[in-house]
């Protein structure tokens, strides 16, 4: 089959008269209505999904193509501006929150899929593509785009990208950077560059991957590559429940030790399994611990067999039941549950601060044990939904934002998680990103060697510190004093 073309709506929005030297610029290189300076769209531009405070949004530029990223980088060169990329603004890290009213450079409107090669396996697309609308596209040619975050109804390529996102499918399928071959990157230089490629070795060094997982540090992409996954001929999805979460963080060690590798398995505890139900009514058992999601795709004899040697291994680690998806029906409802689970929190509290380590299987139970623990020192109600195939934990705090000092508790809450799962041997995040988040954590992890190593990539990219300041590396090791020096004055945008 041969290339497909196609593309997705755009939305409007109404001009801004420049107001400095700066904003003049920029409606020049782009258009008046492309180019935001009210009050409304500068303070939305200043949060993302997190929540992390103290965002200030320069001007808000809404790019179409490479070049006119290009002409917004040389703008911001010119006059010592930092810049800011931004897609769907989703993340829960803060990383694409701008610190010291930088350019925020959008790339929503970016959001094509340019071609699609059926011979290579490769799709090309543009930065602001929603995740789930690329697999819609691509279903009806028998593929899918394998990275599947539960924010992928709203979250863009662009931002999978930049935070190296993964999902409940990274167990099998592996998370972003195994699914991008090649990346055009314009560089906080201004220069236009491709990263990796189609060719299975692509020459010289890995740039692709040093750019994955980057956080808008190293420049901005414009066009990726990423690699079309065919869609499974056979799908079997069981839902089973325990009598707590320990039990059920056993299950899953014990499946990978038989040499099962399921495409997704994902859990739940009490309390949101409830929630869920209540939202969903997808028949989840409202009395069980926890319940875990489990998923194999492959061949139809292999996969029955698979689920056979599954179901032997929960009952003997104790499970209260165990139920297949009889049809594709049953099977979407119980995933439109778990997607949902987030959502379903506002059943219990009016907000939350969700989490992201991952911690080793075997350490699963242990730490799941000492997040509750820290749940109730710190007088903060946890709720369970994560990735458990891979370790990747998300405890949900929940807290009412209106109570006096709760916002203190709740970081000091997920301070004590990242030590936890440190201690046992786990990393700081599994899919969200470190931005501002985890960015003062980062000295727990790496040493301070690691970090200047880290440092001196960045500075390879970025010499002038102008990419996302501020974020992923601490103060010590980073371009934070740089932009401090680089604010703008009072009254101009700030």
């Amino acid at each position: 089959m041969g290339v497909l073309r196609g593309a997705f709506g755009r939305r409007r929005s109404q001009p801004v008269l420049p107001q400095d030297p700066v904003v003049a610029e920029l409606v020049d290189a782009l258009a008046p209505d492309r180019v935001r300076m009210d009050s409304a769209e500068r303070a939305l531009f200043a949060h993302d999904a997190s929540v992390f405070t103290g965002g200030v949004s320069g001007p808000v530029c809404f790019v179409t193509s490479a070049a006119e990223v290009q002409a917004v980088m040389r703008i911001a060169i010119r006059h010592d501006r930092a810049i800011v990329p931004r897609g769907a603004g989703t993340g829960l890290a803060g990383g694409a929150i701008p610190l010291g009213a930088p350019i925020v450079v959008s790339t929503i409107k970016m959001n094509r899929v340019l071609e699609v090669d059926t011979v290579d396996r490769v799709a090309w697309v543009e930065p602001g593509v929603v995740n789930l609308d690329l697999t819609r596209y691509l279903r009806p040619l028998g593929y899918h785009f394998a990275p599947d975050p539960s924010s992928q109804q709203a979250c863009t390529i662009g931002g999978n990208v930049a935070n190296n996102s993964g999902g409940p499918h990274c167990l099998a399928y592996g998370v972003t950077s195994n699914h991008v071959v090649a990346i055009d990157v314009v560089l906080p230089s201004g220069e236009l560059v491709t990263l990796g490629g189609v060719d299975a070795e692509p020459d010289g060094y890995d740039l692709r991957g040093a750019f994955v997982g980057g956080e808008g540090t190293l420049g901005i992409a414009t066009r990726i590559g990423v690699r079309i996954t065919p869609n499974p001929p056979v799908v079997r999805t069981m839902l089973v429940s325990f009598d707590s979460a320990e039990v059920a963080a056993s299950m899953v060690g014990d499946v990978i030790a038989a040499g099962i590798v399921p495409a997704a398995m994902e859990m739940m505890d009490r309390e949101i399994t409830r929630a869920v139900e209540n939202f969903v009514h997808a028949g989840y058992p409202l009395d069980a611990g926890a319940v875990l999601l489990v998923e194999v795709d492959g061949q139809d004899e292999g996969t029955r067999l698979d689920m056979e040697r599954i179901t032997e291994i929960a009952h003997a680690d104790g499970a209260r039941s165990c139920r297949l998806a009889a049809d594709e029906e049953e099977r979407a409802l119980l995933w439109k549950g778990r997607k949902g689970a987030f959502g379903a929190v506002a059943q219990i509290a009016p907000a939350y601060y969700l989490h992201d380590t991952v911690v080793p299987r075997a350490a699963l139970a242990d730490v799941l044990r000492a997040v509750y623990e820290i749940g109730a020192r710190h007088d903060l109600p946890v709720v369970n939904v994560f990735h458990a195939g891979d370790g990747n934990l998300h405890p949900l705090l929940l807290f009412d934002p209106r109570e006096p000092g709760i916002m203190e508790r709740v970081h000091e809450a997920g301070k004590d998680i990242v030590e936890v799962s440190l201690a046992a041997g786990g990393t700081l995040s599994g899919e969200h990103g470190i931005g501002v988040e985890k960015r003062d954590y980062m000295s727990m992890m790496f040493s301070d060697v690691d970090l200047e190593h880290q440092n001196r990539l960045r500075r390879a990219f970025d010499p002038a510190c102008r990419a996302n300041p501020g974020k992923v590396l601490p103060a010590s090791h980073s371009c934070a004093d740089i932009q401090a020096l680089r604010q703008v004055p009072t009254g101009v945008w700030a």
